[in-house]
């Protein structure tokens, strides 16, 4: 695929917004032929630049009434420790994110729980047992005013 153009970025943008929009109503949007459009796609498709498509939950429904992100510091800065603690996260239900990131702590979480009870059991009986963490820290959602994670 050669350079991702405005025409690509707009494609984007849209698709991003709503994924199940008709090729039809998204060639509309973004001033393309049906065609065009749909030969645009497919290619951002096959260079992976568009590497799936995702249902977005309301989290009310769904039983989550309770979100925080949560900061975790390790007491080992190993390969082992992290790729330990890695393991341990991914088999949480809880946690939605896991971003290992740069400065005092190791890593960022995304946690959605049912409730406050919910989440102080996952935070003393999941994060609060692994061996690997020294330092937990969570910043409790009150409100998202943007969000645009599909």
């Amino acid at each position: 695929m050669s350079e991702i153009d405005h025409i690509d970025h707009q494609i984007l943008r849209v698709l991003s917004r709503d994924g199940r929009i008709s090729n039809l109503a998204l060639a509309e949007q973004v001033g393309l032929s049906p065609s065009a459009c749909l030969r645009r796609v497919s290619a951002l498709e096959r260079a992976g630049v568009i590497s799936g498509y995702r249902a977005v939950l309301n989290p009310e429904k769904n039983g989550i009434g309770f979100v925080a992100y949560v900061t975790v510091g390790l007491s080992q800065h190993t390969k082992s420790a992290q790729e330990a603690f890695e393991r341990a996260i991914s088999r949480s239900p809880e946690v939605r994110e896991c971003h290992n990131i740069t400065g005092a702590v190791e890593y960022l979480l995304r946690v959605e729980a049912r409730d406050l009870a919910a989440y102080k059991h996952f935070h003393t009986e999941v994060l609060g047992v692994l061996p690997q963490v020294n330092a937990i820290t969570s910043y409790v959602v009150m409100g998202s005013p943007k969000d645009e994670r599909a």
